[in-house]
This record gives C-alpha cells, sequence and structure tokens, in this order.
C-alpha cells in the first residue's frame, strides 16, 4: 500500500502529461474481461479496529454534503475501502473518482449509457458472462468499477492519468484526470 501511495503522491506532484488523440477503446480488451469475471466471482478490509473508525469518521465527514444519511455513508465507505483493498487501490481515490462520476448518485445513469457510482458501460456484463448482476447495486457498481481501475493502472504501470483517462474513455486528454486528482488532493486524500 505505500508504494501505491507514493505512486498517488508522485502523480499529484507531477506535471500533466503531454498527451494525444482520445483513444477510447471500442472493443472489449480480453485481459480486463478476465478480471472483471474473476472479480464477479469472488465474494474484510480493515484489518485494525482503531484505524477502521478512525477513517471512516474522517470519511463520513468529508462525505455528509453529498450522502446525508449517516447509516448510508457509513455503508457506502465501507463498502468502498473493501473494494479498493480488494485491489490494492486507495479508497480516496476511488472516492475521488465517483464525485467526478456520479457526484455519489448510486442511480446515475450518463448519456452514453453507464450506470451508478463509478458509472460502469453495460456491455461489460455480457462481455463476462453475468447479464444478471444489477449495476445499480452499490457493491457490484464498485466490484466492477475498483477492477476496471485497477486493470488499467496496470496496464499504464501506475501513471494514475493515463490510467484515469482509459477508465474515462479519454486517454490523452487532460481534463478527466485532473479533476479526478483535483478531488483526490483537495478532498480524499490524507497527507
Amino acid at each position: 500500500m505505500n508504494l501505491i501511495r507514493r505512486t498517488l503522491t508522485l502523480a499529484l506532484l507531477a506535471a500533466p502529461f503531454a498527451g494525444g488523440a482520445c483513444l477510447a477503446e471500442q472493443t472489449p480488451d480480453p485481459e480486463l474481461r478476465e478480471a472483471l469475471r474473476q472479480a464477479a466471482s469472488e465474494s474484510a478490509s480493515f484489518t485494525d479496529r482503531f484505524h477502521g473508525e478512525v477513517w471512516l469518521t474522517d470519511m463520513s465527514r468529508r462525505l455528509a454534503r453529498q450522502v446525508k444519511d449517516p447509516d448510508e455513508r457509513i455503508e457506502l465507505l465501507t463498502l468502498v475501502h473493501l473494494e479498493a483493498a480488494r485491489v490494492e487501490l486507495p479508497p480516496e481515490l476511488i472516492l475521488a473518482v465517483i464525485e467526478v462520476e456520479s457526484n455519489f448518485d448510486r442511480y446515475a445513469v450518463s448519456v452514453a449509457g453507464a450506470l451508478g457510482l463509478m458509472q460502469i458501460m453495460p456491455f461489460w456484463l455480457d462481455e463476462i458472462g453475468r447479464p444478471d448482476d444489477n449495476l445499480l447495486h452499490t457493491d457490484t457498481n464498485l466490484r466492477y468499477g475498483c477492477t476496471i481501475l485497477r486493470f488499467y493502472l496496470d496496464k499504464e504501470n501506475g501513471d494514475l492519468r493515463r490510467a484515469l483517462g482509459r477508465y474515462n474513455g479519454s486517454l490523452g486528454k487532460r481534463k478527466y484526470p485532473n479533476k479526478v486528482i483535483d478531488k483526490l488532493s483537495r478532498k480524499w486524500f490524507q497527507a
């Protein structure tokens, strides 16, 4: 986890990369398809109770404007932490992605048809042979979104900006990665 935190810190400090044209992937990557298939088939993220309580309290305070109900906030934060830990990503990064993608509206639907908190495209359900999964269910949406982001971060050798660009379908453009990194550094990242 320290390596990921260092990578995020470096990404926050690094100058924006000079990108090329938008390279939104039109066909699903077979490796990503397999990663999603495995993630969807897998069935505790806080190893230290004190750390868990401190993190949940702090993040709950930060999330209060978007999610009013305290029980719903804690449930969402617990699921975010669980799924982020499963793929070895900082949960704060996932919170930043969710804020930019859906502003924590679990029923969000984009003009392109992406669904839920992390705005997952429904074609993935058929691609991995799980057409009955519901992307509007928070746990399912987080499982898919975290797996996809982890895959792209690995594919881009830890380059967060490029991974975020791939996640959003805007590889080579700065706007989306900058928005996520700005949210991460200003609101979610614990220094």
